[in-house]
């Protein structure tokens, strides 16, 4: 199963390896991939959609329309550990 998802403050590749390494910890996770330009996450697993917006969320990348202050400095944090860790 494909799930595309939309989500909100995808700043850089430090954003985009923080999500991508957190995604392929959940099991029956076979590929993740991110498009910045659309902040468009596309995971290819048999779990439930809402388990990847749970994880999304809590590292700052809520999906589109439900972004917070709260949000958006997770965002920010996931960012500088995705810059540290490429």
């Amino acid at each position: 199963m494909i799930h595309t998802i939309e989500v909100e403050n995808i700043k850089c590749g430090g954003c985009m390896n923080s999500i991508k390494t957190a995604l392929l910890k959940i099991e029956n996770v076979s590929e993740v991939t991110i498009d910045k330009e659309t902040d468009t996450i596309i995971v290819h697993s048999e779990t439930d959609r809402t388990v990847f917006v749970n994880v999304l969320s809590g590292l700052g990348y809520p999906e589109k329309g439900h972004n917070t202050l709260l949000h958006k400095g997770k965002s920010f944090v996931s960012c500088a550990v995705g810059n540290l860790t490429k």
